[in-house]
């Protein structure tokens, strides 16, 4: 964790400060003695326990609240059978939605049998007035819910939850506010996502993430420098740019900055050894940042640029703002200037009025791109967006089987990218050890990857150099060569 401060030197008999991170830790201090009390109540230090639902921009919100939680006194438990459980929730598609209310039932149980849990449910999904009505109506033993533009408020609403015995209830519509200087918990002591950017202005048609994150806004060019600073004075080797859409990073601040150019800054830390962003939108991408990544040391040879669909017709339904040929332009662009990228993408089947010829089309761009991976989906109907009133739903049989085409597609050319690098020596971050086979590790190639080989747990945190042996379509077998680079 850092960010750390001495929460013992912070009177809360005073006034509530008015800067909100002062405001912040003056909650954490009086939320530190409502759990020192529940502690002396159980004789054992209370649990807490976080589920994360969704993007990476979800991870990282969730180490924020396991940051706080942990500094007012809390202990991480592995299971929701804990004294404090928070779901941070998606919404992007319905079945995420039915994931959460499915364990809410399993939580009611937990709740009946420890009286003093409480539960908080957070993010995406949170921001919809119909989710909200429905917990209020049906999962009353709920004892906190906010949204995705109030997370930094996690210390006041907790406090609130322990001195009200209600609901508590916190959602607000939009906000400009960014507020980042809190305690946070990382999975990994040696990398770390950081927000450069919150919310999305694209509002395509299929999407409902601008409605419940917001319009965009970037932070600071200086304070994202500051915070990376941070990070690797405390070991971390590699970040994760994260934003709903870094290319358009930096069009709303008061001194404009490209993208690129703030690569260019991030890539001047000493001591930080990668870089990685997602996720990148094909309309914003520029020539600027493709030279940036050819030419930079520490940016990993991976970027994801999601397609969604290769049919041009469908794409401007979706409003999704550029052609097939212009993507197909801009992949062939990316693959000269960079040869050993790996090309990631995001593909939605059966979107409203989509054809065998549109699916055929998506087929054909698949093909030509040769993707290393991709996310596909089948359509979700998300109430609130345009897509959702539009005529020609395609029947879920038509859906599926599209689906299946297009899946065995993906992953026999996905097989065919990765044996390109067999036999190579690549560096790779070691990031834990392997839950199945004793004596091995897993590891990440900067074009993201992962790799199994034997090794020692001292390992973890570093980069070393590993021979590729062996190809299994999404995985490699290595071994360690000599030479190994340490950070």
């Amino acid at each position: 964790m850092y960010n750390k401060i001495d929460l013992e030197k912070i009177d809360t008999n005073g006034e509530v400060p008015v800067l909100e991170t002062d405001r912040q830790y003056y909650f954490m201090e009086k939320c530190r003695g409502y759990v020192r009390e529940l502690e002396r109540k159980l004789g054992r230090r209370p649990t807490f326990f976080t589920q994360t639902f969704g993007c990476q921009m979800n991870a990282r919100d969730s180490e924020k609240l396991s940051g706080i939680l942990k500094g007012i006194g809390y202990e991480e438990a592995e299971s929701e059978e804990a004294d404090f459980v928070v779901y941070n929730t998606c919404t992007v598609r319905e079945n995420a939605n039915l994931r959460v209310y499915g364990r809410l039932g399993v939580l009611h149980g937990y709740k009946k049998k420890n009286p003093d849990m409480k539960i908080a449910l957070c993010g995406c999904m949170m921001q919809e007035t119909e989710v909200v009505q429905k917990i209020q109506k049906s999962y009353r033993f709920v004892d906190l819910i906010f949204g995705t533009h109030n997370i930094f408020k996690f210390a006041e609403l907790l406090a609130m939850v322990f001195e009200a015995d209600r609901m508590v209830i916190d959602i607000w519509k939009d906000t400009n506010q960014i507020v980042e200087d809190l305690p946070v918990a990382r999975k990994y002591p040696f990398k770390s996502g950081v927000n450069i950017m919150f919310g999305c202005n694209n509002f395509c048609s299929y999407c409902i993430v601008p409605y419940v994150r917001g319009r965009e806004r970037s932070r600071e060019p200086e304070d994202i420098i500051r915070e990376i600073e941070k990070l690797v004075a405390d070991g971390v080797v590699e970040v994760m740019l994260l934003g709903q859409n870094v290319n358009s990073y930096g069009k709303n601040l008061k001194m404009p900055i490209s993208f690129a150019e703030l690569l260019r800054e991030i890539e001047k830390i000493d001591g930080l050894q990668r870089i990685r962003f997602m996720t990148s939108h094909p309309k914003d991408l520029s020539m600027e940042l493709i030279q940036v990544m050819a030419e930079s040391k520490k940016i990993c040879k991976h970027l994801h640029l999601p397609l969604q669909s290769g049919s041009s017709r469908l794409l401007k339904i979706m409003n999704r703002k550029y052609t097939k040929e212009q993507y197909l332009a801009l992949a062939e662009e990316i693959r000269k200037q960079i040869p050993d990228i790996s090309l990631t993408t995001d593909i939605i089947v059966g979107f409203p009025g989509e054809t065998e010829e549109d699916f055929l089309e998506t087929l054909d761009v698949v093909r030509r791109v040769r993707y290393d991976s991709a996310f596909t989906f089948q359509y979700s109907k998300r109430t609130g967006t345009p897509a959702a009133a539009m005529e020609e739903q395609i029947p879920a049989e038509v859906v599926t089987e599209r689906f299946d085409r297009l899946l065995e597609t993906v992953q026999k050319i996905s097989c065919e990218m990765a044996e390109r690098f067999t036999g190579t020596k690549q560096m790779v971050l070691i990031e834990e050890e392997n839950k199945r086979m004793q004596g091995y590790l897993d590891g990440r190639l900067s074009n993201n990857h992962v790799v199994h080989l034997k090794g020692e747990a001292s390992l973890i945190g570093k980069i070393v150099k590993v021979r590729l042996d062996e190809c299994k379509g999404f995985y490699y077998m290595g071994s360690l060569t000599e030479g190994k680079k340490t950070r």
